[in-house]
């Protein structure tokens, strides 16, 4: 079993629900166009929990409020999901996977021009926290809910999704591509800014985030000390 099923198995607590859309078979699409957005590919129950949770807060929301605009009774739902703590799970699960898969087919694009895998892998993050905006801030904003081993599991994947971008600053400095002089925080830093994007993006913004993406590549470039 891969550490990306096993983290899978680990975090959805799913019982008999159809892998449908949400499967890893869709997910593994991204390696074949990784700018490529439609819908989401949630399971309907979770895009449901996910809708509930941006409108009231993980906290605010209830598992009858779920069950109700699912069409579900309570003991339906809970024959999916487990838990309250089981949907976020899932939510959050599927978010770092679909995020990982879409920043390795990117890297993979980009070859070994370090200065194409920093744009490339910029662009990912910043169309992925446009595109998929309410699955990527409730993934981020809701760590604090998660508790016990999904808390640990969801640290380790956003660590592993971060050392991508560490390594690739790096690597920049090792060959004299990148100039500065703090790569690790540089790398944080690039990071964080492009998960802010899903906090502030609108579709009916001024920018597309292709335009958006070309604005964060040039300021990425300015903080590396790229030419």
């Amino acid at each position: 079993m891969s550490a990306s099923t096993e983290r899978r198995c680990i975090l959805t607590c799913r019982r008999d629900e159809d892998p449908g859309e949400g499967s890893a078979v869709t997910k593994m699409d991204a390696r074949v166009a990784w700018r490529t957005y439609s819908a989401s590919g949630l399971p309907p129950i979770l895009e449901t929990a996910l809708a509930c949770f941006m409108e009231h807060g993980y906290h605010g929301t209830t598992i009858r409020t779920v069950a109700s605009r699912a069409e579900l009774s309570v003991p339906g739902l809970y024959y999916h999901y487990a838990s309250k703590q089981a949907l976020l799970v899932a939510i959050v699960s599927y978010a770092m996977d679909d995020l990982w898969e879409r920043s390795t087919a990117a890297l993979e694009e980009a070859g070994t021009d370090i200065q194409r895998r920093l744009d490339l892998l910029v662009e990912c993050l910043v169309l992925f926290h446009a595109y998929r905006r309410d699955l990527a801030f409730i993934a981020y904003s809701e760590i604090r809910s998660l508790t016990g081993e999904a808390r640990t599991t969801y640290i380790a994947a956003r660590d592993r999704q971060q050392r991508l971008m560490d390594h690739v600053i790096e690597d920049g400095v090792a060959q004299k591509v990148f100039t500065t002089a703090y790569p690790r925080e540089v790398s944080r830093a690039i990071v964080t800014m492009c998960t802010g994007v899903s906090q502030w993006y609108r579709a009916e913004g001024e920018h597309t985030p292709q335009a958006l993406a070309e604005r964060y590549r040039a300021m990425t470039r300015m903080t590396v000390g790229a030419p």
